[in-house]
C-alpha cells in the first residue's frame, strides 16, 4: 500500500473515532443536567428533589451503562436505586445502579427477566418518586416483555424474520411494541403515579420519540392494522409464528386493547429529553475532517434504504468528485449517516456497514486514492464481532492476489470474511454509545 493511501486510512479512522468522542452518553448527560444545591435542572426544566422520598433509576439500551455513570456522578448519594438492562459486555462499574446483561439483537431469557425486574421496580413507585429513565438503542431487543399468549420463542422467530427480509427499524419497533408490555408507552403507564424524566440516546432516523427503543415511555403512534400490514407487505407471514398471527388479528379486531395513545393521563408527567443523535456524531467528525485539510460535505444523517443502493449512490458522488471536482474539490471527505437495511438472500456473514463498504470496492475501479469506512457508533455490525469495515483502492489488487471475488461473496452476504481475508474489518469493541451509522469516504488528490 502506497503512502498516501496509509496516512489517508489513518486520516478516515480519526475522523470516525471524533465522532464517537461527540455522542458520549456520559458527556451527552451532562450536558443536559445539573444539580444546583438541591434543584435538578433537565434541559431547562427544574425538579425540586425536597419533594421526593425516592429517585429511582431505570432503563434499557447498549449506553445505558455509560449514561448511568453519568447520572450517578450528577445525584451521587441521592439515588435510591436503579436498575439498566445492557448488551452484554457493555459494562461500567457503578456504585448505584444494577446492571442486568441481556441479548441483542435477538432477545433472550436475560431480558426477559431483566424487564420482569423493571416493571417489579416500576410497580414500586408512587407520586413521591422521581424516575429517570435512560433510554438507548438497543433496548427494544433488550426489554423483552411478551404479550399474554406469546413466548419468547415467538419474539425471537418474529425479529429474525424481520430483520431477514429487510424491515426498517421503525417497521421493527411497530411490531415490537404490539408484541410488548413494557414497549410503546407500557413502562409510564407501570410507573405512574411517579414523575418521570426520560433522556434518550437516539439511533433511529428522525429521531421519532416512539421509536427510539420502542418508546417504552412515549406514546405510540402505530397500530395493529399496521403490524398485519408490514407482514402482508414483505410477505413473511408463513415465517411468523401462529400465536403472534393470533395476537396481531386480534388487536386488528379491537379484542386486544391498543398500546398507550397520546392524550394518555400517565403522559402529562413525563418529560421526554434527546440528549445525543447521529447529526451531532456527523457534525463532529466534518470538523475534523476540515482540521486535517479535506473539502468537506455532509450528505444526511437520514439515509435508508438498501444498503447496496446507498452504497451506489455514494460512489457515484466519489467518482464526480474524482473527475471534475465536483461537488466539492479533492481532497474531499464524503460524509453521511442513517441506518440501511440488508435483504438477506445468501448464508453468509456480516452486517450492513461491511456490506455497504464491499458494495463500494466494487466500485473502485479507475479511482486511485479512494478510502471508504462504514460503521456503527455502537462498536457491533450485525451479529458479528466488527463495528464495520475499511477499504481503500487497493482492494481489487490484493483481493485478487487471494482468490476472492467480491460478486460471490456480495451475493451471499459474506462481507465478514471478504475482509477477514484483507485484514480490512474494523474492530472498535463495545463503545457504550449507540446513533445508528457512520459512514466516510475519502478522494484524494
Amino acid at each position: 500500500m502506497d503512502e498516501q493511501l496509509a496516512g489517508m486510512r489513518r486520516d478516515i479512522v480519526d475522523i470516525f473515532q471524533a465522532g464517537l468522542r461527540a455522542v458520549d452518553p456520559a458527556a451527552a448527560i451532562r450536558r443536559f443536567c445539573a444539580v444546583d444545591h438541591n434543584i435538578l435542572r433537565v434541559d431547562g426544566r427544574d425538579y425540586n428533589l425536597a419533594l421526593y422520598t425516592r429517585i429511582v433509576i431505570l432503563g434499557a439500551g447498549k449506553a445505558g451503562a455509560a449514561m448511568a455513570g453519568a447520572v450517578e456522578e450528577i445525584l451521587a448519594q441521592r439515588i435510591t436505586e436503579g436498575l439498566v438492562v445492557v448488551k452484554y459486555d457493555h459494562v461500567l462499574p457503578l456504585a448505584k445502579v444494577r446492571l442486568v446483561e441481556a441479548g441483542h439483537p435477538l432477545p433472550d431469557a436475560n431480558g426477559v427477566a431483566g424487564a420482569d425486574a423493571l416493571l417489579e421496580l416500576a410497580a414500586q413507585c408512587d407520586e413521591k418518586t422521581l424516575v429517570i429513565c435512560l433510554i438507548s438503542g438497543g433496548g427494544s431487543s433488550l426489554l423483552p416483555c411478551p404479550v399474554d399468549g406469546v413466548s419468547l420463542k415467538d419474539k425471537q422467530q418474529t425479529t429474525g424474520a424481520l430483520l431477514d427480509c429487510g424491515a426498517d427499524i421503525h417497521e421493527i419497533n411497530t411490531v415490537r411494541k404490539h408484541l410488548s408490555k413494557i414497549k410503546g408507552g407500557g413502562l409510564a403507564k407501570a410507573v405512574f403515579p411517579a414523575t418521570l424524566v426520560c433522556l434518550m440516546l437516539s439511533d433511529v432516523v428522525g429521531d421519532d420519540l416512539d421509536t427510539i427503543a420502542s418508546g417504552p415511555c412515549v406514546a405510540d403512534s402505530t397500530t395493529y392494522v399496521q403490524c398485519a400490514a408490514i407482514f402482508e407487505k414483505y410477505a413473511i407471514k408463513d415465517k411468523i409464528p401462529l400465536r403472534v398471527q393470533e395476537h396481531i388479528q386480534s388487536g386488528v379486531a379491537g379484542l386486544v386493547a391498543e398500546t398507550p395513545k397520546q392524550g394518555a393521563s400517565f403522559f402529562n408527567k413525563v418529560h421526554y429529553v434527546v440528549v445525543g443523535c447521529n447529526y451531532e456524531a456527523l457534525v463532529a467528525c466534518k470538523q475534523k475532517a476540515k482540521e486535517l485539510g479535506y473539502n468537506t460535505l455532509l450528505l444526511s444523517s437520514t439515509i435508508e434504504g438498501e444498503t447496496a443502493d446507498a452504497a451506489s449512490f455514494h460512489m457515484a458522488l466519489a467518482r464526480e468528485i474524482a473527475r471534475h471536482n465536483e461537488p466539492v474539490r479533492v481532497p474531499a471527505c464524503l460524509l453521511s449517516g442513517g441506518e440501511t437495511t440488508v435483504t438477506i438472500k445468501g448464508h453468509g456473514k456480516g452486517g450492513r456497514n461491511q456490506e455497504f463498504v464491499l458494495a463500494s470496492a466494487m466500485q473502485m475501479q479507475g479511482m486511485p486514492n479512494t478510502v471508504v469506512l462504514s460503521a456503527g457508533t455502537d462498536g457491533s455490525d450485525g451479529p458479528t464481532d466488527a463495528a464495520g469495515a475499511i477499504t481503500d483502492s487497493s482492494v481489487g489488487e490484493r483481493a485478487r492476489a487471494l482468490g476472492l471475488v467480491s460478486k460471490e461473496y456480495l451475493d451471499n452476504n459474506d462481507s465478514y470474511h471478504f475482509f477477514a481475508a484483507l485484514d480490512d474489518l474494523y474492530k472498535t469493541g463495545p463503545t457504550n454509545t449507540n446513533v445508528m451509522d457512520i459512514r466516510i469516504i475519502l478522494v484524494g488528490g
